[in-house]
C-alpha cells in the first residue's frame, strides 16, 4: 500500500496544495515567461548575444583559474540552483562544491546555409521554437518540457516523438564548446575532438563546462496532420508501435497506454494543407486538445485526424506537465478554472520545487513515480507487463527512437544501430503493496538485463557496479583521465544516485 499522511497538517499539505498553486504559483509564472520573452526579443532582435557570448566565456574561463589558484580542493559545477532544473530532486553536492557562474542563456545564430542554430546551454526548448518557428524552422527533436534547456538535454538526454527518425537530443548535435578543468576552451565534433563529442552526452557536467552547442535545423511547417488509433490487447500495441515506428512517412510517433490492453498509437506529419473543419489548438484549455482526443479516440474506438499548429504541437505536453497537473489540481477541467486560470497553466515546475516543504518531498518519494527507461524495441511488450507488475502507473507513454552505434556511454550492444523505445511512467501507482525503493530496483534490474538505460534525472538506486554495467564508461574514463578531470569533476554517478539527491 501507499504512504498515508502522518498526521492532519501533512494531508492538507498535499490535497489542497492547489490553493497555493492557483493563487501564487500561476501568477508568477506567467509574470516570468512575460518578462523572459520580451528579454530574449530584445537581445536577439538587437543581436547582442554573439558579441557577449565570449565575454561571458572568459568570465568562466577565470573563475575555473581561480579556482586551480586555490588548490583545487572542491570538484566544479555550476552555480544554477538546483530548484531551477526540469527534475523532481535537488541535488545536495551544489552545497559542497566549488560552484562556476554560467550566465549562458542566449540563441547566438542562425545559419541557414549550414542549416544550423548555435545556442547557449542555458537556453530553453520554448524559447528556441519561439525563435525558430516564425523563421519557418524547427529543430528535428523537440524534447518536452518548454523549459528544458539545451545543456540539460546534452548532459542529460532528450527525447521526442519524432525520435524513431532522428534519435535522441545528442544525435542532431553538430559541435559542442566547453571549458576545461585548465581553464581552455575547446570546440568538439565529429570530426574535430571526436573522442570529446561522443564522450560529452550523458557525462552531467563531469567532463567540462559546457558553454555553447550547435544544432541541426529541418524546415517547419505550419500545421500537424495527427491521427490517433486506438488499439486493443498488449501484442497488438507493441506491433502496431513498431510499424508505425518503421515508417518513415510518420514525422511523429508515440504511443499513450491506458491499461495493459488498451492504447492509442498516435502519429502525425508537418503539412501546410489542412481541413480547416479539424483545425484544432490548446487555446485557454486546461487539458489540452491532444488529451481529449486521445481519449475520445480509445472510448469510442474509432481513429480520429486532427490538424494542429506546430507550435501548439509542441505545447501538447507541457499545458498538462503530461498528467501530472491533474494531482496538483484535480479541479482543473472544471469550466470555471479554465476561464479563470486556463490561460496562465501550467506552473513552472521549478516554482513548484522551489515551494515544496519536506512533508511534500516525503509523500511524493512514497506516492508517486517519476521514470522514464530506455528499452530496446523488442522487449516492449515485456516491459509494460514488468511496468505494470511493478507500478500500474497509467498513462504510460510509450516514444520509439533510434538508437545509433556512436561511441560514449549510451549505444546498442550490437555495433549497429537499432531502435529503442522510452517508457515514461509519471504518476500514482496503484500496484498492491507498492514500495517505491523496492519497485525501482526491480525496474533497473529488468533494464540492465534488457541493455536498456535509465534517464538520470529520475531516482535511480543502482550500485555504482551496476550503473557502470548500464552504461559504458570506457570512452568516458579515458576522457577524465586524459583531460585531468578526476581532480576537477566528480564521476556522473556520484552527481545522480539517489544519496546524491534531496
Amino acid at each position: 500500500m501507499a504512504h498515508k499522511p502522518d498526521g492532519l497538517f501533512e494531508y492538507i499539505l498535499i490535497h489542497y496544495r492547489w490553493v497555493f498553486v492557483c493563487l501564487f504559483l500561476l501568477p508568477a509564472s506567467f509574470l516570468f515567461d512575460i518578462w523572459l520573452y520580451f528579454r530574449n526579443w530584445i537581445v536577439f532582435k538587437l543581436s547582442s548575444a554573439p558579441k557577449q557570448h565570449n565575454s561571458k566565456v572568459k568570465h568562466v574561463q577565470e573563475q575555473v583559474r581561480k579556482w586551480a589558484k586555490k588548490g583545487k580542493k572542491q570538484f566544479i559545477c555550476t552555480a544554477r540552483p538546483g530548484w531551477q532544473t526540469v527534475s523532481f530532486r535537488r541535488p545536495k553536492y551544489k552545497k559542497t562544491m566549488y560552484n562556476i557562474d554560467v550566465n549562458l542563456v542566449d540563441v547566438l545564430d542562425i545559419d541557414l546555409d549550414k542549416k544550423t542554430v548555435r545556442v547557449e546551454p542555458l537556453v530553453t526548448m520554448g524559447q528556441l521554437t519561439a525563435t525558430l518557428n516564425p523563421l519557418g524552422w524547427t529543430i528535428p527533436v523537440v524534447p518536452e518540457l518548454d523549459d528544458l534547456t539545451v545543456g540539460g538535454l546534452v548532459m542529460g538526454t532528450g527525447i521526442e516523438s519524432s525520435s524513431h527518425q532522428y534519435g535522441l537530443f545528442q544525435h542532431i548535435c553538430t559541435s559542442y564548446e566547453l571549458v576545461l578543468s585548465d581553464g581552455i576552451v575547446v570546440t568538439c565534433s565529429s570530426e574535430e575532438n571526436s573522442d570529446l563529442f561522443y564522450s560529452v552526452p550523458w557525462s552531467y557536467g563531469t567532463l567540462g563546462i559546457l558553454t555553447a552547442v550547435e544544432i541541426r535545423l529541418i524546415p517547419a511547417k505550419k500545421y500537424v496532420k495527427l491521427t490517433y488509433k486506438p488499439v486493443r490487447q498488449l501484442e497488438k500495441i507493441t506491433q502496431e508501435t513498431e510499424l508505425a515506428s518503421k515508417n518513415l512517412e510518420n514525422e511523429f510517433v508515440e504511443t499513450l497506454v491506458y491499461g495493459k490492453d488498451d492504447a492509442v498509437v498516435m502519429t502525425g506529419v508537418q503539412t501546410d494543407d489542412v481541413d480547416n473543419r479539424k483545425v484544432n489548438a490548446i487555446g485557454k484549455w486546461y487539458k489540452p486538445w491532444f488529451f481529449k482526443h486521445v481519449e475520445a479516440s480509445l472510448k469510442k474506438n474509432k481513429t480520429v485526424v486532427e490538424y494542429v499548429p506546430l507550435r501548439d504541437y509542441y505545447h501538447r505536453h507541457t499545458r498538462s506537465i503530461f498528467w501530472e497537473l491533474q494531482d496538483i489540481i484535480p479541479f482543473g477541467n472544471n469550466v470555471v478554472f479554465r476561464y479563470l486560470f486556463g490561460w496562465v497553466v501550467p506552473p513552472k515546475v521549478s516554482l513548484l520545487k522551489l515551494t515544496q516543504t519536506d512533508a511534500i518531498k516525503k509523500l511524493y518519494e512514497n506516492n508517486h513515480v517519476i521514470q522514464d527507461m530506455l528499452v530496446p524495441i523488442e522487449t516492449l511488450k515485456t516491459s509494460i507487463e514488468k511496468f505494470h507488475e511493478t507500478m500500474e502507473i497509467y498513462p504510460m507513454w510509450v516514444c520509439p527512437f533510434k538508437l545509433f552505434a556512436n561511441p560514449g556511454m549510451v549505444h546498442p550492444a550490437k555495433n549497429t544501430a537499432a531502435v529503442y523505445v522510452d517508457i515514461g511512467v509519471y504518476g500514482v501507482p496503484k500496484a498492491t503493496n507498492f514500495s517505491a525503493i523496492e519497485a525501482t530496483r526491480k525496474i533497473e534490474k529488468f533494464v540492465i538485463d534488457a541493455n536498456g538505460f535509465q534517464m538520470l534525472y529520475a531516482d535511480t538506486y543502482m550500485s555504482r557496479e551496476e550503473f557502470r554495467r548500464m552504461f559504458d564508461h570506457s570512452l568516458y574514463d579515458e576522457m577524465r583521465t586524459r583531460l585531468g578531470c578526476k581532480e576537477a569533476f566528480a564521476e556522473v554517478y556520484d552527481k545522480v544516485n539517489r544519496t546524491a539527491r534531496d
